[in-house]
């Protein structure tokens, strides 16, 4: 029996969802229900905290009303749906359906199968949340770093943030699958004195157990001294150091354009002149792997297809579909593009769902500091922000440098350089490698907001291209 007090069980409204669809009709249903916490802090002062919780039920209605060439799909999602509303919610997909032009990517649904794929947590089980305990042994670290920043006379301001979003996804075709998905991220910026000089690092995390925020205040008060020091560099371009953070901007950004279905269509940067794709050529100078796998060690995310909509290389139709890992760049070679079983089916590749991992791998244990020692001269960044794309059919990317370009000369930081605009394409750039180094976990600072679970190297880049100086501080 489905209960039906004010609020339902994201489990109960699932199958109060598919119990209230036509009889014998197709339809998929998905509850999220996200809690999320957070600290904030300004010139080592904390100011804000606070907890929050939300939920959200989306009902994709499929009507199979003229036959396989004939199907229309209806989507609708809704926010703190009550229990006594959720028929209403499917009344409206099944109309929206029923008006819909035919779906080019229809198919049939994922056969019905237990929760085995679920991960840790049972179907059954409570959906997780979080709480402000997440934070308990950061904050108390945190304090101390603040204090003593006070003392040193920098200024810390950050925010910490961490999410749990519980996923329940129920087809008519007898799926039932679950996924909680823990996310966190730190991000702490220090500022001198006359506020001048500028420093950023950032964190993504599952827990926060392993965030050592007084390491990354060390850093950040080594990269200020470095500032003390200015030099003027015209545009131009440099042989460059990009630290892990950097390097998940441009590859997140590669990565959202590895599209199987726009590369077929000659459309973007994996297109082959002349028709087709250009799997099996070679991207990059150096033998780097470029992948995605729910199983990542500390990256772990659903392995199974969630989508909400259809797109160009997603379906609705997928939601269910196992998720595996997904070889994108192999020893430098372009191995596959992300695709749904639809445009698989257009482009003749295999179907490879995205993941929502990225991870870049090279196989060599150098760290950044042993990059630096080895650079007779060039540029070392901080981070990108403000990327834009400039022309998708090269995935020519624009943006700026921000908090901190540091000149290495002879294997020694000897100052700060002036920010600059750049003008590059990733796919350009790894066929510029020089060198890379050890893989570790990384905040995007540009995509951070919608990415969060990356590991890459720091890469050696010949002539990046500074297209102008930048006036931002």
């Amino acid at each position: 029996m489905i209960p039906n007090g004010p609020e339902a069980s994201p489990q109960d409204t699932v199958e109060r969802a598919l119990a209230a669809a036509k009889p014998g009709a197709d339809c998929v249903i998905i509850a999220d229900e996200t809690s999320t916490a957070n600290l904030r802090w300004a010139g080592n002062t904390l100011t804000t905290n606070g907890v929050a919780a939300s939920r959200s039920l989306t009902v994709i209605a499929i009507d199979r009303r003229g036959g396989p060439d004939a199907v229309g799909v209806g989507v609708v999602s809704r926010s703190g749906v009550r229990p006594d509303q959720i028929e209403d919610v499917v009344r409206e997909a099944e109309k929206a359906a029923a008006e819909a032009s035919p779906a080019e990517d229809a198919g049939e649904l994922i056969a019905g199968e237990s929760a085995e794929r679920s991960g840790s947590s049972a179907w059954s089980d409570p959906a997780a949340a979080t709480s402000f305990g997440v934070f308990r042994a950061f904050a108390e670290e945190l304090g101390g770093t603040l204090r003593a920043a006070e003392g040193a006379g920098r200024k810390l301001y950050g925010f910490a943030e961490h999410g749990v979003t519980s996923t329940f996804l129920g087809t008519s075709a007898g799926l039932r699958l679950r996924y909680d998905q823990p996310a966190g991220r730190l991000e702490l910026n220090a500022k001198s004195p006359d506020m001048t000089r500028s420093a950023w690092a950032g964190a993504a995390t599952r827990d926060f157990t392993d965030v050592d925020v007084a390491a990354f205040d060390a850093g950040l008060a080594e990269r200020l001294s470095w500032q003390e020091r200015r030099v003027e560099l015209p545009a131009g371009r440099y042989e460059t150091l990009l630290p892990p953070t950097a390097v998940s901007d441009l590859m997140v950004d590669l990565y959202w354009n590895a599209g199987a279905r726009d590369a077929g269509e000659g459309r973007t940067v994996f297109s082959r002149q002349g028709g087709g794709t250009r799997v099996g050529e070679r991207l990059a100078a150096l033998p780097v792997d470029l992948f995605s796998d729910p199983a990542y060690p500390g990256l772990e995310c659903a392995p199974f297809v969630v989508a909400h909509a259809s797109g160009r290389d997603s379906s609705v139709f997928d939601n269910g579909l196992p998720a595996g890992r997904g070889s994108w760049i192999c020893g430098g070679v372009l191995d596959a593009l992300y695709s749904s079983r639809h445009s698989a089916r257009l482009t003749g590749l295999p179907v490879t769902p995205p993941v929502d991992n990225l991870i870049m791998s090279s196989g060599s244990a150098a760290t950044l500091e042993s990059m630096i020692a080895s650079t007779k001269r060039g540029l070392l960044l901080t981070c990108l922000w403000y990327i834009r794309t400039v022309d998708p059919q090269t995935l020519l990317l624009t943006g700026l440098t921000r908090d901190g370009v540091y000149l290495v000369e002879e294997g020694e930081v000897v100052g700060a350089v002036n920010n600059f605009r750049f003008n590059e394409t990733p796919v350009g750039m790894l066929s510029r490698l020089l060198e890379a180094g050890a893989t570790q976990p990384t905040l995007p600072r540009e995509w951070g907001d919608y990415f969060t679970r990356a590991a890459m190297p720091s890469l050696r880049v010949e002539a990046f291209n500074m297209s102008s100086v930048s006036q931002a501080n």
